[in-house]
């Protein structure tokens, strides 16, 4: 696992550490080419190296990156020719060749939120602009998975209203397609799964502030939605973290609006549409 970057204070950081579970030690991370210190950046695995780009930090908000090799211990800088404007609270994803970063949003003096992006190509240092035609309305604190052929993105935030909608990007036609309508109360800071066939989308808050605990999964091969049972799910929070383990959905931590902070693991499962609750 690989930890890089984020805001300690005042101060943003641009070192960070790799950590082996087998051993249960950190490894240190050399700083020299590193990105400058940031947050609210994203970061990727492409098999080889890690990629970051983007975010907020001491320079303001920035549209550079760099791929890190831990194998070697060294970072190589993204080429700026071409990349997305500056932004931050954007997403990610990598296809097995290019990382495609979409969305995020400046406040200069007000949000700014961006419905473009841009295709890079590690092996070639090269961005490619994304058409925009047909694709969803700028936001930012939205989610992003790859399915193995298309990007979907859903929810998020715009200025004065969270959304409840979303989008597929297809990069060898470079053309999108809105996603059937889910019936979910539009949301940011929710998480987002795929799970080789569906996305799961859970949780996020309201435009209110308050906490959601509901969710539904999608099919882009049926082209619908399915909710998902709120019998035994964990309480409603945002900003938690949620991965799939091939055959669950594992949802840990986060926060609402009450200051509660969890420290709890629930596990979901299809299509039985269970939860099991796992001690801290």
């Amino acid at each position: 696992m690989i930890i890089w970057g984020g805001k300690r204070g005042t101060n943003f950081l641009n070192d960070g550490a790799r950590y082996n579970p087998t051993t249960a030690g950190w490894t240190a991370m050399s700083t020299n080419g590193a990105p400058s210190g940031c947050y609210f950046h994203s970061a990727i695995w492409t098999g080889s190296e890690m990629i970051i780009w983007g975010g907020l930090g001491n320079t303001g908000y920035q549209n550079e990156g760099a791929r890190y090799n831990p194998a070697t211990d060294v970072w190589t800088a993204t080429s700026t020719n071409g990349a997305p404007v500056k932004r931050y609270s954007h997403s990610a994803v990598w296809t097995g060749s290019e990382m495609i970063i979409w969305g995020g949003v400046v406040f200069t003096p007000s949000f700014v939120a961006f419905n473009d992006g841009a295709r890079y190509n590690p092996a070639t240092d090269a961005w490619v602009a994304m058409t925009t035609s047909g694709g969803p309305s700028g936001r930012w604190a939205h989610s992003a998975v790859w399915t193995g052929s298309e990007m979907i993105i859903w929810g998020g935030a715009v200025s004065g209203s969270f959304v409840n909608s979303g989008a597929s990007y297809y990069p060898t036609t470079n053309g999108w397609a809105t996603t059937a309508a889910s019936g979910l109360t539009g949301r940011a800071g929710h998480t987002a799964v795929w799970t080789g066939s569906e996305l799961i989308v859970w949780g996020g808050q309201a435009f209110s502030g308050s906490a959601f605990n509901d969710g539904s999964h999608y099919s882009p091969t049926l082209g619908g939605w399915t909710g998902i049972t709120a019998s035994g799910a964990p309480t409603a929070r945002y900003s938690h973290t949620a991965v799939w383990t091939g055959n669950v959905m594992l949802v840990w931590g986060g926060g609402n609006n009450l200051g509660q902070y969890f420290n709890n693991t629930y596990s979901y499962q299809l299509p039985s549409t269970m939860y099991l609750y796992l001690k801290p």
